[in-house]
């Protein structure tokens, strides 16, 4: 039995894939549960302020880490021309991302039953969960093993917990 060399071709969205770097999802996550809990004295329209809250917050820092990508180092190496603007706003992407889950829990929240104060607290924990998924989701794409992965996220949670424990101190 020979042995024949397989090359498989790969297209832009596995090589994507590939580079995926996810700290802008677990710090999208952590800035989205630190929005919650900063969000004590929302007006007369809780719920919408909250989303909007959340969603412009991760677009504001999402704008924070692209400017700093092309005007920080990237400058210093190469020219700005669409294609390393683009880079930059795709590779930052996740920030936004992380907003979007605890937004959407808040915006179904009266579904649920659930007066404001539980709407804040499933955005909370919504948004630590995803704070948790993405570091797991980053330790397995970079082939991380088992104990790696459970370290990752144990930290993580500690790190959703140290939040949630904010938002306990603040009683609002």
């Amino acid at each position: 039995m020979s042995t024949t060399d397989h090359t498989t071709v790969r297209g832009p969205d596995a090589e994507r894939r590939d580079r995926a770097d996810y700290t802008g999802g677990v710090y999208g996550s952590m800035l989205a549960a630190s929005v919650v809990i900063g969000a004590g004295t929302l007006g007369s329209f809780p719920r919408l302020e909250l989303v909007l809250l959340l969603l412009l917050t991760g677009l504001a820092f999402w704008v924070a880490h692209v400017h700093a990508q092309l005007f920080g180092s990237r400058l210093a190496k190469q020219s700005l021309d669409r294609h390393v603007v683009f880079h930059a706003c795709r590779e930052e992407w996740p920030i936004v991302k992380a907003a979007v889950p605890p937004a959407l829990a808040v915006a179904v929240s009266p579904l649920l039953g659930l007066d404001v104060q539980g709407a804040l607290w499933l955005a909370l924990s919504v948004a630590v969960a995803g704070q948790v998924g993405w570091s797991v989701a980053a330790a397995r794409r970079a082939g991380a093993s088992w104990r790696l992965v459970a370290a990752t996220a144990s930290v993580n949670l500690l790190l959703g917990l140290l939040i949630i424990s904010f938002k306990v101190f603040l009683k609002h």
